[in-house]
């Protein structure tokens, strides 16, 4: 088990926050991949998942969360970003539990946002095509993905390798500026998220990090990719048109109604 070092100093608070479904399997892995001391507490939401993911988060010692119902990936994330402010966090990691990312790279992602180089950054899985299908990515993932990030560097101005990751830290400021509580409660979530944060100025940053496809590591199917593909247009139509004036809830500061 890693146990994460008590926080020191002035050293920002960081909170690692775990959206679990059915992560029994992996989520022992994942945690012990964490380096010690980078970290002050590790969070897992539980969505109602059908295995033992509950039982073994907790004798990993970590604080569970569990939602009544099962409210989808979003709102599992939403659940999470509020408990982890309430916590005191300066620095939030999502991390998905399925051990398809690298976790040993949070000190690194984390060093991004505590010495100011971004407020948000995205681990990116495509750091070439071959890698990317030798690891296990499907082809039709591949190129799906590669579309889509075209099509919303075009429209956020942005230059990201990769839109799409299960691993990413905010800065606290961040959390607290956009509006996730009216974001979907499904996949899109992380669509309108990122599209919120460009939109309130804050800089969005990628880093490169190699990614394992196997049994046990979550991953949407065609259909429910392709209901995340058009949520991501969604998300990119209304930022265009935030941009030129049009008023949406979504885009103003959290905790403010558009008028």
């Amino acid at each position: 088990m890693n146990v994460p070092a008590p926080n020191a100093g002035a050293r920002p608070r960081v909170v690692v926050v775990m959206p679990a479904y059915n992560a029994a399997k992996t989520l022992a892995a994942t945690l012990a991949d964490i380096p010690a001391g980078s970290c002050d507490e590790v969070i897992v939401g539980d969505d109602c998942s059908q295995d033992d993911t509950i039982a073994v988060a907790k004798s990993l010692g970590l604080l569970v969360l569990k939602t009544e119902r099962n409210l989808g990936y979003g709102g599992n994330q939403k659940m999470l970003y509020r408990a982890a402010l309430d916590r005191g966090a300066d620095i939030v990691v999502m991390l998905h539990p399925d051990y398809q990312y690298d976790p040993t790279l949070v000190p690194y992602f984390v060093g991004f946002v505590e010495r100011g180089v971004c407020d948000v950054i995205l681990g990116n899985r495509i750091r070439s095509r071959r890698e990317a299908l030798r690891g296990g990515m499907p082809v039709w993932k591949y190129l799906f993905n590669r579309v889509l990030t075209v099509v919303l560097n075009l429209a956020y101005g942005m230059n990201l390798s990769e839109f799409h990751s299960g691993f990413r830290v905010y800065r606290r400021a961040v959390l607290e500026k956009v509006d996730f509580e009216c974001n979907s409660d499904a996949f899109g979530f992380d669509a309108q998220f990122l599209a919120q944060a460009i939109h309130h100025g804050f800089t969005v940053a990628d880093a490169p990090m190699p990614v394992k496809y196997f049994k046990e590591a979550s991953s949407i199917g065609f259909l429910p990719s392709v209901r995340y593909g058009i949520d991501n247009l969604r998300a990119a139509a209304a930022f265009t048109l935030a941009r030129i004036g049009f008023r949406f809830r979504g885009f103003a500061p959290r905790g403010t109604v558009p008028r």
